[in-house]
């Protein structure tokens, strides 16, 4: 009896040792900043303190950089959250770069923070998130930039992490900043033709992730709740449509030709798009149980409590996943 009683405190202690508790947030990613009730709700119930919110691109254009896609602000729906601009930048923009211009770009990012944050009233937390797909040959020149925009802004600057800059972290380097956001999504190319989902494909992360635990900076986790189409015309070419799922191609306008493939049988506008009788769709999806697993594998690799920024904070999206969102 002894001998089943320890052998229960042993079990559990270990069970209990395996569940680290994750509190979850959001990114928000659309070009106007508009609630409706039911993204309001589950943004204020959630229990990470921020929102991730993009606030402009930044590209190169020439021998200047521009801010794009700025964000604008439809209403002022009241939120219990703190702001953290995120900035994406492309890594065309690190291209011959100099030193000089790496400071001034700094200086012009935080710059434009702070007016669309004061133009939004936007309570900001005292964090700058930065999304770059750098590549070896222009980490240096990124990795300055984070240390000049910390330098200049006094705030503490933080970067999105891509799976395969985990696997070759020796070759691609490590930011210089003190928590890094690995966004567990865009496993593959969408316009490749492929039989993967380039969202996320479980094999993939788990083959990228296999040594996430030698990472020597602390990590949030992105995970993915959207879906797109891809859709391919006569001549091979492919295009993206956001937000598309397998329940809006169920008519008797498109004709299934696969597990997640689908043919259109007329001309017309579909989704914003004028698609003509023939083209090709493949919808993308991400079952709930694919984020489960996801999070269960880091929870075996990872032996510190992380939080799950999901991406992105939208009804249309968020009503598919109630467990995970409870």
């Amino acid at each position: 009896m002894k001998k089943l009683l320890y052998l229960f405190i042993l079990m559990l202690f270990w069970t209990c040792s395996k569940n680290i508790g994750h509190n979850y947030g959001f990114y928000y990613w659309r070009s106007t900043f508009s609630l409706n009730q039911e993204e309001t709700k589950l943004l204020n119930q959630s229990k990470v303190e921020n929102l991730y919110t993009r606030f402009f691109d930044i590209q190169k254009n020439g021998n200047n950089y521009e801010a794009v896609g700025i964000l604008k602000r439809k209403d002022s729906t009241k939120i219990n959250k703190k702001i953290v601009p995120v900035i994406f930048i492309t890594n065309e923009t690190w291209y011959k770069i100099s030193k000089q211009d790496v400071t001034l770009l700094a200086q012009k990012t935080f710059d434009q923070v702070n007016a669309i944050a004061k133009s939004m009233n936007f309570d900001l937390a005292n964090e700058i998130q930065i999304d770059s797909d750098w590549t070896k040959g222009t980490k240096d020149d990124y990795f300055l930039f984070l240390k000049e925009l910390q330098r200049i802004s006094k705030r503490d600057i933080t970067s999105t992490l891509r799976l395969h800059q985990v696997r070759d972290k020796k070759t691609m380097g490590v930011p210089p900043v003190k928590k890094l956001y690995l966004m567990c999504y865009s496993t593959s190319s969408p316009l490749e033709k492929s039989d993967k989902n380039s969202i996320l494909d479980l094999k993939l992360l788990k083959s990228y992730l296999s040594n996430i635990e030698d990472y020597p900076v602390k990590l949030d986790i992105a995970l993915p709740i959207y879906s797109w189409a891809i859709v391919t015309n006569h001549l091979g070419k492919h295009k993206l449509i956001n937000a598309v799922k397998t329940s809006d191609l169920e008519n008797p306008n498109f004709e299934k030709v696969g597990e997640n493939n689908y043919k259109v049988l007329k001309d017309d506008f579909y989704f914003g798009m004028y698609l003509n009788k023939g083209f090709e769709i493949k919808v993308e999806e991400i079952p709930e149980s694919d984020i489960e697993e996801s999070i269960n594998f880091i929870d075996n690799k990872l032996k510190y409590p992380y939080q799950i920024i999901y991406y992105h904070l939208d009804s249309q999206f968020t009503q598919h996943y109630k467990n995970i969102l409870k």
